[in-house]
């Protein structure tokens, strides 16, 4: 874990763009977002139960990131169909995203990606309106994000 979370980009950086594509297959380009702030949240599984409570928390609670001018994306390695039936069964408003193929190539340039297990581990980053990373934490795969955490990042974008 601590090779991971020594491996993401420096805060004050250019955030890695990227292009992926949402649960319908639209591209959606880190880049094309600029003009507003963007949390990226990546997840190691689809439907497992400690993935689907901290995305339920995040879409119990979007408002606050809606009243920050705060898009959520969220990023997976699952295959984009598990994606859009996860967000099916859920209620997910937000945009999930499949890093899928090549597999994890977003997640190693943020640095979360687990090569020998084949996953993202927890990790969440906020990239300001200009594409500069101002927050990020990561997790272990099996320890769920503090929302608090979330909080305190949107209040210091706001300051």
């Amino acid at each position: 874990m601590d090779d991971i979370a020594r491996s993401t980009p420096a805060l004050g950086a250019p955030a890695p763009d990227f292009s992926l594509t949402d649960t319908h297959g639209t591209p959606v380009t880190l880049s094309g977002l600029r003009g507003g702030p963007v949390v990226i949240v990546f997840v190691p599984f689809a439907f497992s139960a400690t993935c689907t409570g901290e995305l339920c928390q995040l879409r119990d609670n979007i408002t606050e990131f809606e009243q920050a001018g705060v898009h959520v994306v969220v990023v997976s390695c699952d295959p984009g169909h598990a994606l859009r039936a996860w967000a099916a069964s859920e209620g997910f408003g937000f945009d999930l995203l499949s890093d899928f193929w090549p597999h994890g190539e977003v997640a190693t340039a943020y640095g979360v990606f687990d090569e020998v297990k084949g996953f993202a581990v927890r990790g969440s980053f906020l990239v300001d309106a200009e594409g500069v990373l101002r927050w990020s934490v990561v997790n272990p795969p099996g320890r769920a994000r503090d929302f608090s955490s979330y909080r305190q990042a949107l209040a210091e974008l706001a300051a």
